[in-house]
């Protein structure tokens, strides 16, 4: 890798405006778990470039009323909860048979506000898209521009701390690149639990936020009816729902070619958004210690809040997908 000094250089930074570059000579920055650095922006971490596509995305996108935003922290479901989203709204223009989701990423048919419409400065026409348009974002919601001041729907999920912080060391691992020396998991522990992680501290994100709870049948219900796009009893009784389940599950995502080849951005194989999706993996990794730890930031950081975690193994909501 290039050096200046013997100080590496973060290529990323490199492809930055010079607007941000001197925006970022300002801001407070730690080591990052995928780039040399990471910064404190509008009171959250972020990386450099990520920073760019949020000045962009508020500086130019207009929300309307009928759009849908998917906002969740990094690896707790955004996968999956784009998958269900987009069947949802778009049932009666698909058959489940035919359905776009059997050959199409999940991310390329809801895409990222930060990673897809306005990464590298971009400013995309988005006066075509078919309405009710649905985006995915990690952006924590005091950064959320004009879809605060809309009447647009947010849909936000989040899983237990304990398992988010395994999943996201994971993924980091997998995408990281060569030339970067990798985060040992104590390390990685010490920053999450310090609040330095990507969009972090992950308390500060989810308090912004509503949460999606368990059941899935009846959560997808109440999706739906939130969305606007409510099941009938014709679709309840033909099991419309079931299907929409089935079709969106890990197991079904997991093994579709289209999800199994190519890159979900640099570095990231698609592959990697699909684990595990267990309840409760953490404790193949976390030590009593850490575990005390954690549990105490979560309690003075969460407690409170009404927002309760499944922590242990079993087969609900929280477990059905791992995602970026």
């Amino acid at each position: 890798m290039a050096t200046t000094e013997n100080q590496p250089v973060d290529h990323e930074e490199e492809k930055l405006s010079d607007e941000c570059k001197q925006l970022l000579l300002s801001l407070p920055k730690e080591r990052g778990w995928r780039t040399l650095h990471q910064y404190r922006f509008q009171g959250f971490w972020c990386q450099s470039a990520e920073i760019q596509s949020i000045i962009a995305f508020q500086n130019h996108f207009q929300a309307i009323d009928s759009d849908i935003v998917l906002a969740t922290i990094p690896k707790s479901g955004t996968t999956w909860l784009k998958a269900l989203a987009f069947a949802v709204v778009n049932r009666h223009r698909f058959a489940i048979k035919s359905h776009p989701l059997l050959t199409s990423k999940p991310h390329d048919l809801v895409p990222f506000l930060e990673y897809n419409l306005y990464a590298n400065n971009q400013r995309p026409d988005l006066s075509n898209l078919h309405e009710p348009r649905l985006f995915g974002t990690h952006i924590p919601f005091p950064s959320l521009g004009t879809v605060k001041q809309s009447n647009c729907k947010i849909v936000y999920i989040c899983r237990n701390p304990f398992d988010t912080f395994v999943s996201t060391w994971h993924f980091i691992i997998k995408g990281k690149p060569q030339s970067l020396a990798s985060v040992s998991l104590d390390e990685a522990f010490d920053m999450y639990c310090k609040g330095i992680i990507g969009f972090g501290p992950f308390w500060e994100h989810m308090l912004g936020y509503e949460d999606l709870k368990e059941d899935s049948a009846f959560h997808l219900k109440r999706l739906a009816e939130f969305l606007e796009h409510p099941f009938t009893l014709e679709e309840e009784r033909n099991g419309v729902i079931e299907d929409i389940e089935k079709l969106c599950s890990f197991e079904t995502m997991k093994e579709l070619e289209v999800n199994k080849s190519g890159k979900f951005v640099k570095n990231f194989e698609n592959k990697s958004l699909f684990r595990k999706a267990e309840v409760g993996d953490w404790v193949n990794y976390l030590t009593p210690m850490m575990v005390e730890r954690l549990s105490k930031v979560i309690e003075e950081r969460l407690g409170g809040s009404g927002l309760r975690f499944n922590v242990f193994p079993s087969r609900t909501l929280s477990s059905s997908l791992e995602s970026h």
